[in-house]
């Protein structure tokens, strides 16, 4: 984990030190290996028969959590967006 955590601070050491520099290039190149990596994910996956085999538990408890996260961001957006219009309301008021 130390190995990881170091590598991340690397990473925004140079880019803090490059934020000058065009990096268009850098961008194609995370975008490619970003999909690499997502395919080789699919293939551990596809490799692995526990998983394999559990994919129809696994797909269900996903779409449970999918769906609580997007109902709790959208009631925390709704919540909010109500909080931050009487502010408005209450400061119009006033004076």
């Amino acid at each position: 984990m130390f190995t990881v955590i170091s590598l991340m601070l690397a990473g925004i050491a140079a880019g803090f030190l490059l934020r000058r520099h065009r990096l268009g290039a850098v961008r194609r190149l995370v975008t490619v290996l970003i999909w690499l990596l997502l395919f080789l994910l699919g293939v551990e996956v596809g490799g692995n028969e526990r998983i394999v085999r559990g994919l129809h538990t696994l797909g269900l408890e996903a779409l449970a959590i999918a769906t609580a996260a997007t109902l709790g961001s959208v009631l925390a957006a709704w919540g909010l967006w109500r909080w931050a219009n009487r502010r408005k309301e209450g400061a119009g008021h006033e004076g």
